[in-house]
C-alpha cells in the first residue's frame, strides 16, 4: 500500500527495538530508505526519539509482524483505517477580519437570488445574524448605499456545495409545503 504510517520515523524506531525484521522490511513499511534504518540502529540517527507502537495504535496486527519475522521477503501491511478526523461540512466557518464587510454583499446577493432560502438558513451559512439579514433586506443596515449583491461562494464566505445544498433544502421544504418553487434570475453581465 502506498500510505505510510502516522510518525514513520518513531514507528522505525519502535519496529527495530521490538521485532526482529529486516531493516529493508523497516524501510518499506516506514518510507524510508535501509540505510536510515540502520543509521537509527546503530544509534546515530533518532536519537531521543520515543518508538510509536504500531499495533496499539492499530496501523498493523501483531500476527503481521509475526508473519513477515518468519519471511525475510514478506512485506508488512499497513491496516486499512477508519478516517476519524470529520469534514466540518455545515455551517459557517470562521471569517477573516478583511472579508467580514463582504458579508452584507453575501447576504444580498442570497436574498436576491434565492428568496427561498429562510433567514436562519442564510445565518448558519454566512456566520450572521438574523438581524444582519433584516437590515439588508430593509434597507437599513449602516452600509446601504455601498451593499452590491455579490456571490457569496467568490467572496470565500461559503462553499458553492454549502450554498448548493441550502438553497435545494429551501425549494425541497416549499414543495414539501405546496407552494411555487421560484426560478432562478438571471445573471447579469458587468460589462
Amino acid at each position: 500500500m502506498s500510505t505510510l504510517p502516522l510518525m514513520p520515523k518513531a514507528t522505525a524506531v519502535w519496529l527495530i527495538e521490538k521485532t526482529a525484521l529486516t531493516f529493508t522490511q523497516v524501510a518499506e513499511f516506514c518510507g524510508m530508505h535501509p540505510l536510515e534504518v540502520q543509521a537509527i540502529a546503530d544509534g546515530e540517527v533518532a536519537q531521543g526519539i520515543v518508538g510509536y507502537d504500531p499495533v496499539a495504535n492499530r496501523q498493523v496486527t501483531a500476527e503481521e509482524i509475526s508473519r513477515c519475522e518468519a519471511d525475510p521477503n514478506a512485506k508488512l501491511k499497513i491496516l486499512a483505517t477508519v478516517n476519524s478526523v470529520k469534514r466540518r461540512a455545515k455551517g459557517a466557518r470562521y471569517t477573516p477580519v478583511a472579508r467580514r464587510n463582504d458579508r452584507p454583499d453575501g447576504i444580498a446577493f442570497v436574498l436576491r437570488n434565492f428568496p427561498q432560502v429562510q433567514d436562519q438558513q442564510i445565518a448558519k451559512l454566512l456566520g450572521t445574524t438574523k438581524d444582519t439579514i433584516a437590515k439588508v433586506r430593509d434597507r437599513q443596515h449602516w452600509n446601504s448605499q455601498n451593499i452590491k449583491p455579490r456571490d457569496p461562494v467568490t467572496l470565500g464566505l461559503c462553499s458553492q456545495m454549502d450554498l448548493n445544498a441550502a438553497v435545494t433544502a429551501a425549494n425541497e421544504r416549499l414543495t414539501r409545503d405546496g407552494q411555487e418553487v421560484p426560478q432562478p434570475m438571471p445573471i447579469e453581465s458587468e460589462d
